[in-house]
């Protein structure tokens, strides 16, 4: 079933006179929506270690900031290059 589903998408993509199903556009948004996704999914495990780890010792708050914030830069990466193209 998923070799035939396959086939047709390729069979698509062919028939497409620039070769790709989605626009230019609709690229940039999805490239931009999938980053902000890891991103949020890999904030939530950092930030949930990082909680655990200020609950023991306040003086790693900084630490903690830091690495919860960093996943972030990738998604702004990601609206600089979506921009710039």
């Amino acid at each position: 079933m998923s070799l035939e589903l396959a086939s047709e998408v390729g069979n698509v993509v062919l028939q497409n006179g620039n070769g790709s199903l989605i626009g230019g556009e609709a690229a940039a948004a999805l490239a931009v929506g999938i980053a902000a996704l890891a991103a949020g999914y890999s904030q939530r495990a950092i930030g949930a270690a990082a909680v655990g780890a200020m609950a023991e010792n306040e003086d790693l708050f900084s630490k903690g900031l830091i690495l919860t914030v960093l996943p972030e830069t990738l998604v702004v990466l990601a609206l600089v290059v979506v921009v710039l193209v």
